[in-house]
């Protein structure tokens, strides 16, 4: 399982880098694993206000649908259209090309308190 030393992660499976002011977001290597090829993606709207932990999107695979949750309280900025057009992007590349959102947060020390990698790993017993 590929954990970029470089993100903060969240207890659901979320990825999050801290950029300028504003954290690109996607599903971690363990989540994609865990629902096979995906087939189907629902994002948030740019301008939406999500809190913590709110559903943001939707990601749907050959196996299961599961949701996609904030990793912090904030306003959507921009959504990856690519990866809506071609949602099989995450299934190679979750961590570049398949980012899933940009989110500009309420709290800018939300950031810091999200799982280093360290932690992320001892949370998926990895």
């Amino acid at each position: 399982m590929d954990v970029p030393e470089n993100l903060r992660y969240s207890t659901d499976h979320e990825w999050a880098e801290l950029t300028d002011g504003e954290l690109r977001v996607g599903i971690t290597d363990y989540a994609r694993d865990a629902l096979g090829d995906v087939v189907f993606l629902s994002l948030p709207e740019v301008g939406a206000d999500l809190d913590a932990g709110a559903v943001a999107g939707e990601v749907e695979s050959t196996k299961a649908v599961s949701e996609i949750y904030a990793p912090v309280a904030g306003r959507v900025t921009a959504v990856n259209d690519a990866l809506v057009e071609n949602p099989e992007i995450l299934n190679d590349d979750p961590y570049g090309r398949g980012w899933l959102f940009r989110l500009e947060p309420s709290d800018s020390g939300a950031y810091d308190q999200m799982l280093d990698a360290a932690a992320y790993r001892a949370h998926t017993g990895d």
